[in-house]
């Protein structure tokens, strides 16, 4: 895919795809475009200076995460005085921008040109609607057996009083064949969850406007959804682990220490980007200069040195901090008008009426998403700020090695449906909130 502009500001990015396993994948020309990026900042006079990285989140198709990265950068490139301040700041200031794209939408046209599938999952039949969720959840013989018996279910009844027997073995087979762990909220992501209950979870569909029910065939299928919504989760965590990490290591090989590289994730994205730093391959450590995650879809305790109720166990991305991943600040936006994460995240790990892990030590839940309520728990040392619309000079004071809760109440507050304000992130203000993170001197 060619160097892309975006629509207002004109300004080119590159869009690099990879697979479910985080495997770039190729261009028609049989090229890689991360060969062409890295050959760009080993000759680029004057010198590239800095690289922002990008990652959208779940339901995101290629289509869609185009027109997420072009509202996002022409939103930076509304920033005239911060992009004043870069060059006066930094002489010689030069970016580079990538978005990372990672197939995560249940339905969409993840093949880079053409639909994959088609949108309606009943409009294809049965077989369509295997090759659909086989893909997003687990392909083995079982789980598609079970994925026809769903298939039938729902045609013969779309919300029973109660799922019976035969719908409820074939969800138990799919969560087994999916090979989701139940764990902490420190667990990886796609573990951090506290099990699987299909009949509890159709009951709340049923009940609840804020469920996964609704879209392809009802309520009967909201259980399904609920186990695409964690595998999507561990599959930000793999392709973040793998094709994220290893292309941050190679940008960091091709520009040398003095490349700045700028993470900014969206939703399951700040689960992919933070993976990228996380990595797997420990030999080869990868550092930011900053990191800016918009409405995370993670866990809350996902930077905590230790559980409320358990000093032995860290929040999954702890090494990032533990190991100064991070030369400059960790941004973090919260809105209370994001209902895709503060509704529907809890309601996907398979909780109701939960409860913090200690109610006289902490008012915060067990299960809850870092675009709610920030990262929280011990040895997070996290500043609050307070995004307000306008805010596109004022100095923020942020500092090297830092934390931060952004309450975006006033600014990320529009939107409908059961996400609400959780994609409204495409302002000057957000955009504000990027740029004073980067031209932070570590």
């Amino acid at each position: 895919m060619p160097t892309r502009l975006t629509p207002r500001h004109q300004r080119p990015y590159f869009l690099v795809c990879v697979d479910k396993h985080g495997v770039e994948r190729r261009e028609e020309d049989g090229s890689l475009l991360s060969e062409r990026i890295l050959e760009t900042i080993r000759t680029a006079n004057p010198p590239i200076t800095d690289v922002f990285v990008m990652s959208h989140g779940w339901k995101g198709d290629v289509p869609a995460a185009i027109d997420q990265y072009d509202r996002w950068i022409d939103a930076m490139g509304d920033c005239t005085e911060d992009r004043a301040l870069a060059r006066t700041k930094r002489p010689g200031f030069t970016s580079l921008l990538i978005g990372f794209h990672w197939p995560s939408l249940p339905f969409g046209e993840d093949d880079m040109g053409g639909n994959a599938f088609s949108t309606t999952s009943a409009g294809g039949g049965a077989d369509a609607f295997v090759e659909q969720w086989a893909d997003r959840i687990a392909d083995t013989p079982a789980a598609r057996d079970a994925l026809r018996t769903l298939f039938a279910q729902a045609l013969d009844d779309l919300e029973p009083d109660r799922l019976n027997a035969a719908t409820l073995l074939a969800y138990q087979t799919l969560d087994r064949e999916a090979a989701l762990a139940n764990g902490s909220p420190a667990a990886a992501p796609g573990a951090d969850r506290a099990g699987f209950d299909a009949q509890a979870a159709y009951l709340d569909a049923r009940d609840d406007e804020a469920s996964f029910s609704g879209g392809i065939m009802g309520a009967l299928l909201s259980p399904l959804r609920q186990l695409s919504f964690w595998q999507m989760k561990k599959r930000a965590r793999v392709v973040g682990e793998t094709g994220g990490h290893a292309l941050l290591a190679a940008l960091r090989a091709a520009g040398g220490n003095a490349l700045r590289l700028h993470l900014m994730g969206h939703s399951f994205g700040c689960i992919v980007v933070s993976s990228m730093l996380r990595g797997t391959d420990t030999s080869h450590p990868v550092r930011a200069a900053s990191v800016i995650l918009v409405q995370g879809a993670l866990s809350l305790w996902s930077f905590a040195k230790q559980l409320p109720d358990d000093a032995r166990e860290a929040g999954w991305f702890r090494p990032v901090v533990d190991a100064a991943r991070i030369e400059g600040p960790l941004v973090i936006t919260t809105s209370k008008f994001d209902t895709a994460v503060g509704k529907l995240y809890p309601a996907a790990a398979g909780v109701a009426g939960q409860v913090a892990f200690n109610p006289a030590a902490t008012t915060f839940p067990t299960f809850g998403a870092l675009g709610t309520f920030g990262a929280q728990g011990p040895g997070t040392g996290a500043k609050l700020l307070t995004l307000t619309p306008g805010d596109r000079t004022r100095d923020l004071h942020l500092e090297p090695g830092t934390i931060y809760n952004v309450i975006a109440d006033a600014v990320i507050k529009t939107g409908g449906g059961l996400s609400g304000a959780h994609s409204d992130i495409d302002h000057p203000e957000v955009g504000h909130l990027c740029w004073s993170a980067a031209l932070v001197t570590a």
